[in-house]
This record gives C-alpha cells, structure tokens and sequence, in this order.
C-alpha cells in the first residue's frame, strides 16, 4: 500500500542500499539518482558510526566524502562528516551538538564498518532518531555495507561468525523499515566470490551452506533482500518502487521462495511486504540538537556575485545575465536590492535571502 492517505504533504526521502560499490561507477549512477531532486548546494551528511571501532574511521568516512566531493560536482555538494563513533563518548551518538549538520540534511549516508557494532551504538540514541525524523522529513537515506545489514529487523554477524568462528545466528537490528510496516533483512554482497574456487564467500561471505542455516533461524513472514556486488536498490517511497542500479541484481526471499530482478528493473514497493507512510508527527526531530551555523558562501562564488554586481554598473546586461546564470548553475539564487546583492540556496523558496559579503577587492578595482 502506499500510505499517502496518511503521510500529509510531507514524504519520506529514498533510500539506497548498496550491495557494494557506493564509491565506484555504481554509487556514482545511484547518488546521481537521487541527489538530483534537491536544490544545489545539496547537503550531504557522513555518519562515522559503523566504522568507529576502527583506529582509521576518519579516513573511511573521509575517503565517502571525497567521493562526493570529486565524483559528483554538478550538485555542489556540502558535505559534512559527523565523527560520532560511540555512545558513550562525548564526542558520540548521544551529543545533540555534534548532531546539528543532521536538521538540514538532503542525503545521509552510512557505510562500511561492523554492523553489529553499528546497532550497538546508534540504536536507541539521539543520532539514530535524528536520522529517522530527517528522511521522514524528505532527506535521503543511503546505506552501504554494514550500515545497510543494520538498518534492517535483524543484522547479520558478519565478523562474528566469518572471522571468529561463531555458530551461525542473527540478532537484532535497527529495525528502521519497521517504521514504514516493512519487515527487512537486508544482505549485501550476495553474489561475491572473494574466495575463488577454494571459498564459497556468497551471502555476504557467509557461503550457501551456512546461509541455509541462517534463513532457517529466520521468523516467517520476513522479507530477505538479497543485493548483488557493484548493485544498488532505490526505494522510492513517493513512487511506490524499487529500482536496480547497477550491474548486478537484486533478489527478493519470503518463506523460500525467490524471486530475481535484473539491471535497470523497477517493481513496486510492495514486493517487499505490506507498508505505509506514518505521519510526519510520529517522528518528530530530538529535542535539544540545535540549529546547524548558517552556510557560508564560498570565496569563488562571493567573487562571481560581486563580478555579476560590477557588470550590472557598467550597464554589460549580458555579462551580468551569463554570470547569474552560472551562479545557479553552482546553486545559488541571487537578489538585487538598493543595499547589494543578497542570497539564497537555489530551489530553497522558503530560505530567507542573505546579504553577500564583500570582497576584499571589487571586481575591477
């Protein structure tokens, strides 16, 4: 069902969930997808949760932040990288401070690390609900790696029982579709093959045998979405489907039985059980994480303004139109007035307009 009889105007944002490959061509593709329906700049939040444990998890987050940065121009991104690793630390999930960058949010991404570790500490916590109330807000929510097995009703162990040998169990996960009535097991890397002929390291390197096992463990009535290598499944909640990206598949399993969608195929939401938009109200923003600064404009963009600013004094009707014009393409909307020029994020009608600062040399001068 679609739920938009309960929803109000508001709708939830997509969600991506890659099987891998969310810094290669495949994120590239699906990012594109999704990052095209919000006003540039397009403000894009890393979460360092699922990789805190990690003495490098900075460098992991950052790394997704260039990928943004360097793999995706065209949208300008702003992008912020929240070093919350833990619960428990000052710096961590619970801190409403470091949090703020979430209240502005279009896109959300969390990736690679543990995903036990990652229910571990975002669930139940400022972060986690600050994230749930963003994409209800119309934020996207994108998923890689152990962020997307978290995410789901119960996440697989994938250290415990690949590296450490324990006998082949679930536990509980973050449940976040559960808020849309879906019941989720979500497994990236489906189809890997990291083992060669000597391994059998499908299913999220589990191999079939053990996956057997894993699925017999699961309750009936669950949903397993089964993502492939360099693949990412778009759910759209506005549309009602679900689209692969990629190269590879997605694979749908419900009480044994399979069913397979190929690259560039979209099915209904549906497919994955019966779900609906709560009200916006449902999931309110945490109390206490303040306002993000207001966004200050780049040195570049401050100088094409005041360029555009001396071309209108010299009467160059053109010059100042082609400038106006690049400054929206860079997602800016700019506003003469007697006092200077003002500003405002392109697309953002509601966004007061700022004043420009000036240069420290006007153009031409």
């Amino acid at each position: 069902m679609s739920g938009a009889d309960s929803a109000g105007d508001i709708r939830p944002g997509p969600v991506v969930l890659f099987g891998s490959g969310e810094t290669g061509p495949t994120g590239r593709l699906a990012c594109e997808r999704v990052l095209a329906r919000y006003a540039r700049p397009v403000r894009v939040v890393v979460l360092e949760t699922p990789a805190g444990f990690q003495p490098n998890s900075a460098l992991v987050a950052g790394r997704v932040a260039d990928f943004f940065r360097q793999r995706l121009p065209n949208f300008a991104p702003d992008v912020t990288v929240i070093p919350a690793r833990r619960r428990d630390s000052e710096l961590g999930t619970n801190n409403p401070a470091l949090l703020a960058p979430i209240r502005r949010a279009d896109a959300l991404f969390l990736g690679p690390g543990s995903p036990t570790y990652t229910v571990k500490h975002l669930a139940a916590t400022l972060a986690y609900r600050a994230l749930a109330a963003r994409h209800r807000q119309g934020a996207a929510l994108i998923l890689a790696s152990a962020a997307a097995i978290a995410f789901g009703t119960y996440a697989l162990p994938v250290y415990e029982i690949y590296k450490v040998g324990d006998d082949p169990h679930w536990q509980s996960g973050l449940d976040f579709f559960g808020l849309y009535g879906l019941r989720l097991v979500v497994v990236p890397h489906w189809n890997n093959r990291e083992g060669g002929e000597e391994l059998d390291t499908s299913r999220c390197f589990m191999g079939q045998e053990r996956w057997a096992r894993l699925e017999a463990l699961l309750p009936p009535g669950l949903t397993v979405l089964g993502i492939e290598e360099q693949t990412a499944a778009l759910l759209d909640f506005e549309r009602a489907t679900v689209e692969v990206v990629g190269r590879g598949a997605v694979i749908i399993r419900r009480d044994r039985e399979e069913t397979t969608f190929g690259p560039g195929e979209t099915f209904a939401l549906d497919r994955l059980g019966r779900w609906e938009i709560p009200p916006a109200s449902w999931l309110p923003m945490p109390e206490g994480i303040p306002e993000p600064p207001e966004p200050e404009l780049p040195a570049e963009v401050v100088r094409l303004v005041w360029e555009r600013e001396a071309a209108r004094r010299a009467a160059d009707w053109a010059r100042a139109d082609a400038l106006r014009a690049e400054l929206n393409r860079l997602g800016y909307e700019i506003q003469d007035t007697r006092e200077g020029p003002r500003w405002r994020p392109t697309g953002q009608r509601q966004a007061p307009f700022r004043p420009v600062p000036a240069p420290e040399t006007l153009p031409g001068s």
